[in-house]
C-alpha cells in the first residue's frame, strides 16, 4: 500500500512531519510519502522522505505569473505530484496538460476524482494513479471504505475497463490503520490522507497506528 500525506495548508511543521513519516516509512517498510506547501518542497526533501507536490500547472517555461511550473517542483526534490484535488479542481484539458507538464520531468503523477464515473474519465488521460474522494467525506473521519464501499470498488473496475496497469487509491477520511485494510480489500493499492496526520499532537504515534496493521 501507498500512503500519500496531504499537508495542504494546514499550520503543521512540514519538517516535523517529513521526519515522522521518513522514520516510520523506514521502520515498517511502508512506502509513505508527503505533500507540503510547494515553498515547502526542497526543506522537505532534504530530510530524505518521498515528496510529492500538491500541485502542478498545465503550462510550460513563458509568462504564467503565478503558476507552480513542473520543473521547479522537480527540482525542489519532488518525485511526484497530485493533480485535480476536490479542492483545487481542474477541467479535463488542464487535467490533460498537467499531465503533460508532470511526464516532461519525470514525476509521477495522481489525478484526483469525485467518483467512479470521473475516475473512468481522467483514466483515459493516462496518469500513472486515480484516486476517488467523494469530497463529502474530506475532513469527516468517516472513511468511503465505510460510507460507501461501492465507490472504491467500482472506481479500481472503471480504472481497470481502461487501463488495468492505472493503480486506484483511495481518499476522504481516512485516517486509522482499520481504514488501510479496508480500502485494500475493496482492491486499492494506496491511500491518500491529511488531517490525520497534519494536525495529529502527536504525527509519529498517529503514523505507526496508521501502518501497523500493514
Amino acid at each position: 500500500m501507498f500512503v500519500l500525506v496531504n499537508l495542504k495548508a494546514y499550520p503543521c511543521d512540514p519538517i516535523e512531519i517529513a521526519e515522522a513519516v521518513r522514520d516510520v516509512s523506514d521502520a515498517s517498510g511502508v512506502d509513505i510519502a508527503v505533500a507540503p506547501q510547494t515553498a515547502h518542497l526542497s526543506q522537505v526533501a532534504e530530510t530524505g522522505v518521498e515528496t510529492w507536490g500538491q500541485h502542478v500547472s498545465p503550462v510550460e517555461h513563458g509568462s504564467h505569473t503565478g503558476s507552480t511550473l513542473a520543473e521547479a517542483v522537480a527540482d525542489a526534490g519532488a518525485t511526484g505530484t497530485m493533480l485535480n484535488h476536490s479542492e483545487n479542481r481542474l477541467k479535463l484539458a488542464d487535467i490533460d496538460a498537467g499531465l503533460a507538464a508532470a511526464e516532461r520531468v519525470g514525476l509521477d503523477t495522481t489525478v484526483c476524482a469525485n467518483n467512479p464515473e470521473q475516475v473512468g474519465a481522467v483514466a483515459a488521460l493516462g496518469p500513472d494513479a486515480v484516486a476517488v474522494e467523494p469530497p463529502e467525506l474530506i475532513g469527516t473521519g468517516t472513511p468511503v471504505s465505510k460510507a460507501d464501499p461501492d465507490i472504491v470498488t467500482d472506481a479500481v473496475a472503471a480504472a481497470e475497463a481502461v487501463d488495468e496497469n492505472i493503480s486506484v487509491f483511495c481518499g476522504a477520511g481516512i485516517s486509522t490503520g482499520e481504514d488501510l485494510v479496508s480500502a485494500r480489500e475493496l482492491g486499492a493499492e494506496g491511500v491518500l490522507l491529511a488531517s490525520g496526520v497534519a494536525k495529529a499532537d502527536d504525527p509519529i504515534a498517529a503514523l505507526e497506528d496508521l501502518v501497523e496493521p500493514l
